[in-house]
C-alpha cells in the first residue's frame, strides 16, 4: 500500500509533495451541485431562510467574501512565495502572512464558506447540509496528508506554525 504522505513518481522515487487523496475543489464542485439535485428531487422547505432579497445579498456577501479574502489572497501569497497553489506541487516554505496569519487552509476555508453562501444566497437546505460533509472530506483527504508531509519536511518551523496558527478559524 502507498505511503498515505507522500506518493511516488514515475521513476519509483518518492516525490516532494504531499499525498493529497482528492482534487481539492473537486470536493465543493460536487457538493454544490448534489445540493442542487438533491433540492430538485426532494425538496425541502424552511422558514429559516430570509426573504429573497435579504437572501440575496447575505450569500452573495458570503460569496464575495470568502472568495476574495482567504481565496483569492491565499493565492497570490502562495504564487508571490515562488509556490504553487497546487496540493500536488512541492512546497519551499511555510507563509504566515495575509490569509495564512488567521488560518492555516485558508483556500480549503474559502470552498466551505462559498459553500456556504451559495446555500443561503439559494435556500437551499440541502446544500447547507453538504457542507459539512464538504469540509470533513477535505480535511481527511487533503489537510490530513498536507499536514504530515509539511511536518516531516519542514519539522519544527512547521510544528510552531501550527501552535501559532489555527486549522481552520
Amino acid at each position: 500500500m502507498p505511503d498515505p504522505v507522500s506518493s511516488p513518481s514515475p521513476d519509483g522515487t518518492e516525490k516532494d509533495a504531499s499525498a493529497v487523496r482528492i482534487f481539492p475543489p473537486g470536493v465543493a464542485l460536487v457538493t454544490v451541485p448534489a445540493g442542487l439535485v438533491l433540492a430538485y428531487i426532494w425538496p425541502l422547505v424552511s422558514d429559516c431562510f430570509l426573504g429573497a432579497p435579504l437572501r440575496y445579498g447575505l450569500g452573495g456577501a458570503i460569496v464575495l467574501a470568502a472568495t476574495c479574502f482567504p481565496g483569492f489572497r491565499a493565492v497570490l501569497m502562495m504564487r508571490r512565495s515562488g509556490q504553487s497553489e497546487n496540493p500536488y506541487k512541492k512546497t519551499t516554505a511555510i507563509i504566515e502572512t495575509g490569509p495564512y496569519r488567521l488560518t492555516r487552509n485558508p483556500m480549503y476555508l474559502q470552498m466551505v464558506l462559498v459553500c456556504i453562501g451559495l446555500a443561503v444566497l439559494l435556500g437551499n437546505l440541502w446544500l447547507l447540509m453538504l457542507t459539512p460533509v464538504c469540509a470533513l472530506v477535505l480535511h481527511v483527504l487533503v489537510t490530513l496528508p498536507e499536514e504530515t508531509y509539511l511536518e516531516r519536511k519542514f519539522g519544527d518551523e512547521y510544528l510552531a506554525c501550527k501552535q501559532r496558527v489555527r486549522r481552520w478559524i
